[in-house]
């Protein structure tokens, strides 16, 4: 992958550190296709991934868990000295609360699964690259606690959308419903995954479903 210096084309610059290569490449890919997304750099190990990292200055650095030589934890504390505005974004096979927590702690900015679809990926880089952080210690404690309500911090707007989603409606049919534009739909549901501690939209679907399967009103 290219090592020159970042250019003034205005493409967020993203680097993928993952030492599976058919992995690497099929991100790499999804985000290459997409507009205001570029991929400036890919490493498979936290050697190669710092050695490039300063080399491109990467906005946005998608990092996996397990390397050979160390873990994806070690890059977000080198890049935190080394490259301090790359925003990092752990990528991981591993729905884990204690490496979430460890994540947080080194300063990243999302956990996201690698089952999750291309475009939800290229969401949350744009999020990320915004400033945005798409975890946080609240949302970390109430998936450990298990017992407490996830929707607790929702506003009454991310509440009425969680219902919508649940009653099976689409972005544009709930931005209808509520006339409101689909970007500010979308808007509410990436903050509603936050403070739930979910990644994927289905997720709060099945959620409802069994909550209102228990008597759940909202």
């Amino acid at each position: 992958m290219p090592t020159e210096p970042n250019t003034a084309r205005g493409d967020i610059e993203v680097m993928i550190v993952d030492d599976h290569e058919v992995v690497r490449r099929g991100i790499a890919e999804v985000i290459d296709r997409t507009d205001g997304l570029r991929v400036v750099a890919e490493a498979g190990s936290v050697a190669e991934a710092m050695r490039r990292a300063t080399l491109v200055h990467p906005q946005v650095v998608l990092v996996d868990l397990q390397l050979p030589d160390g873990t994806g934890i070690d890059i977000l504390t080198k890049l935190r000295e080394q490259v301090p505005d790359a925003k990092a974004i752990i990528l991981t096979s591993f729905d884990d609360d204690d490496a979430l927590a460890a994540a947080l702690r080194a300063g990243a900015r999302a956990y996201v699964l690698k089952s999750v679809r291309g475009a939800e990926i290229t969401d949350v880089i744009r999020a990320v690259a915004g400033g945005r952080t798409l975890l946080d210690e609240r949302t970390v404690t109430r998936r450990r606690a298990g017992h407490e309500d996830p929707t607790a911090d929702l506003t009454p707007s991310e509440r009425k959308v969680l219902e919508l989603i649940g009653d099976g409606m689409s972005n544009r049919e709930i931005a209808e419903k509520l006339g409101v534009a689909e970007k500010t739909v979308k808007n509410h549901i990436t903050a509603l995954l936050s403070k739930m501690g979910l990644q994927r939209r289905t997720q709060v679907a099945a959620w409802v479903a069994g909550q209102r399967a228990s008597g759940w009103r909202g």
